[in-house]
C-alpha cells in the first residue's frame, strides 16, 4: 500500500516546548519510530509542517538589523531543510540497514492572484501572551490572531497549492521504493512571473492541502494527517465535544471546523477520500498504524 503521511508541526514540537535543536530532535526521533512501523509494511512518503520553525527563523532574521530580513520563501526553504535533515536521519536510524531514503526540497506553484494574499490566516511562530503580542505588533507590524484567550500568533498568507513542480522526480523515487521526505511546510510557495520563470512569494502554504495534492498525484491508497489530537471532534471546545471516529467525505465536509487548524485537514481528507477505495485518516502520531487500520483516529472513506 502507498501511504502519504503528513506530520503536523505540533506533532514534532509540542505547544509550550522550547524550540531548541535538542527538543526537536527528540520529538523527531519519536516520530521516526511510528513512521518506521508503517514503512516496514507499506511504501510511505512523508510531508511535514514547519509553522513554529519558520516563525522562529523570521524572528531571528528580523532581529538582525544590518541586513534586510529574508523573505518567507527562503526562510521556508531553510526550515524545511532543517526538519527534513532530522527526519531523514532519525528514519535512517529506525529502519533496517540499506533502506533507501531521500529528502527533497519541493517548490509548489500557487496562484499569484489567490485571495489569501490579502487575507493572512496561517499561524506561524511562537505563541505570545497579551503583553508580548502588543510588543510584536509595535516592533514588526505583523498581523496576529488570538488562537485561544490571551494566546496570540503571527499569521501570514496561505495560498492554495496548485502544482508540485518536482512531482515527476518524486514519483521516480517512490516507484523505486525510496522513502521520500518532501513537500515539507506545504512546499516552498512559488509563482510563474511574466517571463514564465519561477520566483518565491511571501507566504506559507498549508501542509495538509499540499500533502493531499501529493497523495492525489502519486495515486496513494491512503493519506494520513498525524498531529497531537486523537481525532476530529464535533463541537470542539464545548461541553458537547465528541470524537468523530468514522465518516464519509460528504458528512464530514458538511460540518464546520476551525480555519486555522482542523479545517484544512478535514478539507484535504475529504477531497482525497472522495474517490472510492481511498482512505484518509486524522489522529495522533503515535496511533499511525491503528489509524491506517481503522481502529483509532478519524477515518474518512466513501461507503
Amino acid at each position: 500500500m502507498r501511504v502519504v503521511v503528513a506530520l503536523g508541526g505540533n506533532a514534532l514540537l509540542k505547544r509550550g516546548e522550547p524550540m531548541t535543536a535538542e527538543v526537536q530532535r527528540t520529538n523527531v526521533r519519536k516520530a521516526a519510530v511510528a513512521l518506521a512501523d508503517l514503512a516496514r509494511h507499506h511504501d510511505i512518503v512523508v510531508a511535514h509542517g514547519n509553522g513554529p520553525q519558520v516563525g522562529l527563523l523570521a524572528l531571528q532574521a528580523a532581529a538582525y538589523t544590518d541586513v534586510a530580513p529574508y523573505p518567507l520563501d527562503i526562510l521556508g526553504a531553510e526550515s524545511v531543510g532543517m526538519i527534513g535533515y532530522l527526519v531523514e536521519q532519525e528514519l535512517t536510524n529506525a529502519l533496517p540497514p540499506n533502506t533507501k531514503i531521500a529528502t527533497l526540497l519541493t517548490q509548489i506553484e500557487v496562484d499569484g492572484n489567490d485571495p489569501a494574499f490579502s487575507r493572512p490566516e496561517k499561524p506561524i511562530g511562537p505563541v505570545y501572551d497579551d503583553a508580548e503580542a502588543a510588543g510584536v505588533r509595535k516592533i514588526h507590524g505583523w498581523p496576529l490572531v488570538e488562537e485561544a484567550k490571551g494566546k496570540w500568533r503571527r499569521v501570514v498568507p496561505s495560498p492554495l497549492p496548485r502544482r508540485i513542480t518536482q512531482i515527476e522526480a518524486i514519483r521516480l523515487l517512490v516507484d523505486q521504493s525510496v522513502v521520500v521526505v518532501c513537500a515539507g511546510g506545504g512546499g516552498i510557495p512559488v509563482i510563474r512571473n511574466i517571463d514564465d520563470d519561477l520566483e518565491g512569494v511571501e507566504a506559507v502554504s498549508d501542509k495538509d492541502r499540499a500533502a493531499g495534492l501529493l497523495a492525489e498525484q502519486l495515486t496513494a491508497d491512503a493519506f494520513l494527517m498525524l498531529t497531537d489530537v486523537d481525532a476530529v471532534y464535533a463541537n470542539w471546545g464545548t461541553q458537547q465535544q465528541k470524537p468523530i471516529r468514522h465518516s464519509t467525505p460528504g458528512d464530514l465536509s458538511a460540518q464546520s471546523f476551525a480555519a486555522g487548524s482542523m479545517g484544512p485537514k478535514v478539507e484535504a481528507a475529504c477531497a482525497f477520500a472522495s474517490v472510492k477505495g481511498r482512505t484518509a485518516g486524522i489522529g495522533r502520531l503515535e496511533d499511525a498504524r491503528e489509524i491506517l487500520e481503522g481502529r483509532k483516529g478519524t477515518v474518512i472513506r466513501q461507503i
